[in-house]
Formats: structure tokens, sequence, C-alpha cells
């Protein structure tokens, strides 16, 4: 048979036990040794193909993945390093195990051809049994190394399809957090004797604050500022429930709103609000959630405030000669005790001041070194910005509370009602 006829894959046979042997290239540049190892190697039961050429081996090996590859040392043109590195420099996704046969003994010889990206060597003249063994070895390492390639496949269709999800995900989280910022449709709106303005700051996609306000027959006004425990979409679905609770014009609607006798709509007192609002967290919303609410019934003709503190942060106010006072005698959170008790407290606001409803967005906000702003931080902030316009004023303290934290993006959601008494 001529020898370039050898260049033709032979399929080989099989193992007894029914299992396909591993495909060999031979690059060997002597016919007698390319004939012998090629016998041998089929013998064995290996699919085998014989290359007379470095670049003969090199062509069919960037077309085919073949495992094991045999290469003699010394050949004219390029050795069998210089071979190995090529080999290496290839794009293959499967592993290549190479042998050197080479007469070379000397270690320094043996590590050249270790460094050039052989992973095993046989001396010439080759024994068989030896030969047969080092190939076997090469097969336990492209095995481990396909399953490996194969694990990794998976891994990558895996992560494609969670990056799928995720954008899904994140497109989703997106749209509700424009709804939620679509609770607070205003963030200023004048009233009679006064003006409220509104923020709310989402520390993440969606948040757990709400701020609004809802009129109450007899030229008063309802304020509410509340933060439910935890983070994320459970908590802002339970901020938006209480939002159709609490943030609607229609009495009807309004928890915080009942008829009397004559059928006018009026207003119950803060406290047992807090107490019905309670009692609905542990009555129809079934939940591990609870949370902190401050309420508030203005006159807008006198000033004078009722007010519940669920466990929420001390409302401040900002007097008209900059002074800030703290109001409220904190209280249960709501959902966390059946039975709570709720005081209301009961205070008046002089014309130029401004009541503040805020969450601890505001009062646990950190600076770089550990710090927190507190309550002491936050009545300086009000102190400073006490002559900015109503509708500034808010704004204002957030850009403050972004230089304390040294950034645009806060722990914690932030947001604030500030009313502000005009008669």
């Amino acid at each position: 048979m001529p020898d370039d006829a050898t260049l033709i894959p032979d399929r080989g046979r099989s193992r007894a036990d029914g299992a396909a042997k591993s495909h060999i290239l031979v690059l060997e540049n002597s016919p007698a040794q390319r004939r012998l190892l090629a016998t041998m190697l089929r013998k064995w039961g290996h699919e085998v193909t014989v290359c007379e050429s470095p670049d003969q081996a090199l062509d069919i090996l960037s077309r085919t993945d073949i495992p094991i590859i045999l290469t003699d040392w010394m050949m004219p043109g390029m050795s069998g390093p210089d071979f190995c590195r090529a080999f290496r420099r290839m794009d293959r996704e499967s592993y290549g195990y190479v042998i050197l046969l080479t007469s070379k003994s000397e270690k320094s010889e043996v590590v050249l051809g270790l460094d050039a990206g052989a992973d095993d060597f046989v001396t010439k003249p080759v024994n068989p049994h030896e030969l047969r063994a080092r190939i076997k070895a090469g097969e336990r390492i492209v095995a481990m190394q396909g399953e490996l390639v194969s694990q990794n496949r998976k891994i990558r269709t895996t992560l494609a399809e969670l990056r799928t999800l995720y954008d899904a995900l994140d497109r989703d989280l997106l749209e509700a957090k424009r709804l939620q910022e679509s609770l607070v449709r205003e963030t200023f709106r004048p009233l009679h004797n006064g003006s409220v303005a509104l923020l709310l700051r989402s520390s993440g996609h969606v948040g757990g604050d709400l701020v609004g306000f809802f009129p109450i027959p007899g030229n008063r006004v309802g304020i509410f500022s509340l933060d439910v425990s935890g983070h994320g979409v459970t908590s802002a679905l339970l901020a938006a429930r209480m939002a159709g609770l609490l943030g609607t014009a229609a009495p009807e609607q309004n928890v915080a709103l009942v008829q009397d006798k004559g059928g006018e709509w009026v207003a119950l007192p803060p406290a047992d609000v807090a107490r019905k609002l309670n009692q609905m967290m542990f009555e129809e919303v079934e939940t591990d959630l609870y949370f902190t609410i401050c309420l508030a019934d203005v006159d807008l003709e006198t000033g004078d405030t009722r007010m519940v503190q669920a466990g929420h942060p001390h409302p401040a106010i900002l007097r008209a000669d900059g002074a800030v006072d703290w109001m409220g005698e904190g209280g249960m959170p709501i959902g966390l005790l059946p039975g709570a008790r709720f005081e209301t407290v009961e205070f008046s606001l002089n014309p130029g001041d401004r009541l503040l409803l805020h969450s601890d967005g505001f009062t646990e906000c950190s600076n770089p070194v550990g710090g927190y702003l507190g309550e002491d931080g936050l009545a300086d902030l009000l102190t400073r910005h006490a002559s900015a316009m109503p509708e500034a004023f808010l704004p204002q303290l957030v850009t403050e509370l972004e230089a304390y934290s040294n950034r645009a993006d806060f722990d914690d959601d932030v947001s604030a009602l500030c009313f502000q008494f005009t008669p």
C-alpha cells in the first residue's frame, strides 16, 4: 500500500466491551515507524490518522478534534517542541494530549519538550506496554477535560438563561419603580394657608417608603409618612396598599375618614387610624412585615395639629425663627403586636413653621468614616436651609445628604414630607 494512503483515517477496531477507543494522530518522519505505530494502535482498537509532516498534521488538527497526538521529536522543518507550540496556539475547545516520541533521555531535553506544550513522552525504541499505558493516561486526562468542557457549556447555557430572566426581572422592577413613583404624583402642592412638599427616593429598584396627603372636610389636611420593614417587592406592595388606604382624595376609600350620623365625612383621631390599621394588618394582611407611620391632621386655619407617631422617627418642626423642636412620643409600629396602644399628640404650628415628617433614611444616613447624621445633624441641616423656598427645601436637604454620605445612592430609602403653615 502506498505510504500516502495512510493519511486516510482508519476507524479501527472496537474494544471487547463495545466502547470505542480514542482517535490518535501519528506524526512520524520515518515511513517504517509510521506503519509500525499505526498497525499497533489499530490492533488496540484505536482510530488512527497518520501524517509525515508537521504542516500536514496541523492542517488536520485545525479541522478535526483529535484527542491524542503522537509526534516525533526530530523532523525536517519543525521539531517536536516547535510543533507542540504551534498546536497549543490553536483555538480548540477540546484538549489535545500530546506524547513526544524521542530518543533523547536527558532531563533538560525532557523539560524542554514539556515546556513547549507536550503532556508526556516515550523514549525510542517504543515499548508497546509503556506506550499503551501512557495513551490510557492521556485518555483519562482528555475524558476529564471533556467532562469539564461539557459542564462549562451547561454553566454558560444556564448563565445565559439566568441573564435573560434577570433582564426581564430588571425591566419589570424598573416599571415597578415608575409605578411606585407615580404614587407620589406631585412633589409640591400649594394649599389654603400652606403648602406640602414631598420627596421619595428608593435605595433600590423599589422600596417600602411612602409619603402623601389627603384633604379633610373643614379646611384641614391629613399628611403622613410611613416606612415598611425590609426592602424590595414585598415591602413595595404593602406600601402601595397603604397608599390606597390613605393617599386618596375619595373619602369613602380613605381609612382615616368616616361618616357621622348626619352623613358628613369627618376625620378619625390619628390614634384611632393607627389602631384601625394595626387591626387590619393582623386580620387581613397575611405577612410578617410591619411598618412605622407618622400621621397628622392639620387645621389650615389655626395650625392646630393632631398626630400619631407609631414607631416612626420623631417629626421636626422648623420654627419661623430657625429653632427646631422634635415632636411625638415614639409608639409601637403597625402590625408588630395585636392590641397595641397608640396615643394622639396635639400641638400647634405658628405662621411660618415647617413640619417635617421623614423616614429614618435621613437620621441613619452614614458617612464614609462610619458616623450617622442623627437628629442633631438633621436639625443642623434644617436650620441652615430655613430660608429656602418651600418647593426647594427638600431637594436642598437631599443634596446635603448626598454630600454627607459622599455618594448619590443611599443605603436605605429616603422619604420626607414638609408642610409649611403660611396663613
